[in-house]
């Protein structure tokens, strides 16, 4: 990977705006503090973030670090996460995620997420443990395939084994230890 100026600045620009302003509503939907209207809104958003990377995938592929810089291929990457709405998206970005990191231009770590994520929304089994459900009970994996292998996996894509990864989103999520007045959300982006 590179750490040049990116070919395409301005797109590297408008990933992170859209990916900053997608993560700032969901911490704050995290918290409670949404009504109906603006929950709608965050909808919208990710609705508009998938059809712009769609649009950006269709020109250049997977917009890697080469293209846009580690920051925005980091967004891309992001707003594929949160396109859970249109998994035929979530699908073939993770292929074009996966070709890029083949030609070391993306992170590894970023397609296992985005693989888990797809096969959480097609309502399968994750490969890696990066999927997590956050609910008042706590924080849980979501279903895992060949769970008593799973740290074998998660070290092939430079994963930190599932316990440390576990106590890390814990620690981030509840540092109290309690889950109290959370609403059930899939957590991502700390597995």
């Amino acid at each position: 990977m590179t750490t040049d100026e990116p070919q395409r600045p301005d797109l590297a620009r408008e990933l992170i705006a859209r990916a900053e302003a997608s993560a700032a509503h969901r911490v704050r939907g995290l918290r409670n503090e949404l009504d109906g209207v603006q929950l709608g809104r965050g909808r919208h958003a990710d609705h508009a973030n998938t059809k712009f990377l769609r649009r950006v995938l269709g020109e250049y592929e997977w917009p890697g670090h080469r293209l846009v810089g580690p920051a925005a291929a980091r967004a891309a990457w992001s707003i594929a996460l949160h396109s859970d709405h249109d998994l035929i998206f979530q699908r073939a970005a993770t292929i074009l995620l996966g070709r890029a990191v083949e030609a070391g231009d993306a992170l590894v770590q970023h397609w296992a997420h985005l693989h888990d994520r797809a096969l959480i929304t097609s309502r399968r089994a994750q490969e890696y443990g990066t999927q997590l459900l956050l609910s008042a009970d706590g924080i849980e994996l979501c279903p895992l395939r060949a769970p008593e292998s799973v740290d074998k996996r998660r070290a092939t894509v430079g994963l930190p084994p599932i316990a440390v990864a576990l106590e890390t989103v814990r620690r981030r999520y509840m540092p109290n230890g309690s889950a109290d007045e959370v609403p059930s959300v899939v957590l991502a982006e700390a597995a």
